[in-house]
């Protein structure tokens, strides 16, 4: 498929290009509707949970570069590739073959599309198993993709890229956090003339599924609950010692990016389906976050699998979720959060735009 598997820091997209212009995939989907002078992207973000594709063309109709990607196709699927994790050290071979089957499908809609340059990034569990290696060997047999395992920063760096355009402009700084399977990244943004600055930043390895294998996610009560914001307290308080001195002005605000935050957007808008149009640059105040989080609290294991958010595969994880971003608000007091149905895929899929000139740099992103 391309380049290796290694990490690139400084963002540089010379990784897997999955189909050559002239290849007949790319053929075949000129044939089928593609215009041949368009490039189209991909971006695949491969997650302790999720597995999620994004292709998408430059938009230049668009003034912001923020909102410059024209969505061409989707893909998300629920793998729980950190099944288990927590105790063996090891991806599990269920957990490999159902992301192995969600991978195929993923370079069918690359081939379909005609993909001419991709991304495609592995993190956490990845990062974190003895058998980290073997699987992206294995994914590079059977499917022909390239997995970059990325590393922390990088992962901070992408999230903000991808959302950063959300945070209010007024705001002198701002918290970003991603609340992911197996890890939770936060970064600290400052405004300055350029634009939204990264100041600070930290990864830590506590995520809903780790949290829910550890402490149970399918019958949570109010003493356990406790437990999962006090573990993640712990590994907050560092990060939270480190920015103590940083300027806090009365705009500032938390800016969510996770499956938690999206759906406690959901629970709040009383959504029958989840709806990323109305979910994403939502503004969430304090008092509506937690009466989101008591609502979800209030349901058993069925109400919660029920739910059009949250569905059966996230009802054991969602209150885990729910209890890190508790403890980041009593960490890091906002009004405020704003939710961001966006990330790692579009930071990948701008860098990769503005490496190949698709638009020039401008302020505000």
């Amino acid at each position: 498929m391309g380049a290796g598997t290694g990490a690139s820091d400084d963002g540089s997209s010379d990784h897997a290009r999955p189909y050559a212009p002239g290849s007949p995939d790319a053929r075949s989907a000129r044939a089928a509707g593609e215009r041949r002078d368009d490039h189209v992207y991909a971006a695949l973000d491969l997650g302790t949970n999720n597995c999620r594709l994004l292709i998408a063309r430059p938009e230049q109709r668009s003034r912001r570069k923020s909102d410059m990607l024209r969505i061409v196709d989707a893909f998300s699927r629920i793998v729980r590739l950190g099944e288990g994790m927590g105790v063996s050290r090891r991806i599990g071979e269920q957990a490999i073959e159902r992301t192995l089957e969600a991978l195929e499908i993923c370079r069918e809609k690359m081939s379909l599309r005609g993909v001419s340059r991709a991304r495609l990034i592995a993190t956490q569990a990845c990062r974190a198993a003895e058998n980290g290696a073997e699987f992206v060997e294995r994914v590079r047999a059977r499917t022909g993709l390239s997995l970059e395992v990325i590393d922390r920063e990088t992962e901070a760096r992408l999230a903000a890229r991808g959302c950063g355009s959300l945070a209010d402009p007024r705001a002198e700084s701002i918290l970003l956090f991603d609340i992911g399977g197996g890890s939770t990244e936060l970064v600290w943004l400052t405004r300055s003339a350029r634009g939204c600055l990264l100041r600070h930043w930290t990864s830590l390895e506590i995520g809903v599924v780790s949290l829910a294998e550890r402490f149970g996610g399918k019958s949570v009560s109010p003493a356990v609950y406790e437990s999962m914001i006090a573990r993640a307290l712990e590994a907050l308080a560092a990060f939270a010692e480190r920015t103590a001195a940083e300027r806090r002005c009365e705009r500032f605000h938390l800016l969510g990016t996770s499956g938690t935050v999206t759906t406690l957007a959901g629970v709040h808008l009383g959504l029958e389906r989840y709806d990323r149009w109305r979910v994403d640059g939502l503004w969430l105040s304090d008092e509506d976050a937690t009466r989101a989080i008591d609502q979800l609290r209030a349901m058993d294991f069925d109400q919660r699998a029920a739910n059009g958010c949250i569905g059966p595969q996230r009802a054991d994880l969602v209150l885990a979720g729910c209890a890190i971003f508790e403890a980041i608000r009593r960490l890091f007091p906002a009004s405020r959060t704003r939710i961001a149905d966006r990330g790692l895929r579009e930071g990948m899929l701008l860098e990769m735009m503005e490496a190949d000139g698709s638009f020039a740099p401008q302020r505000g992103d």
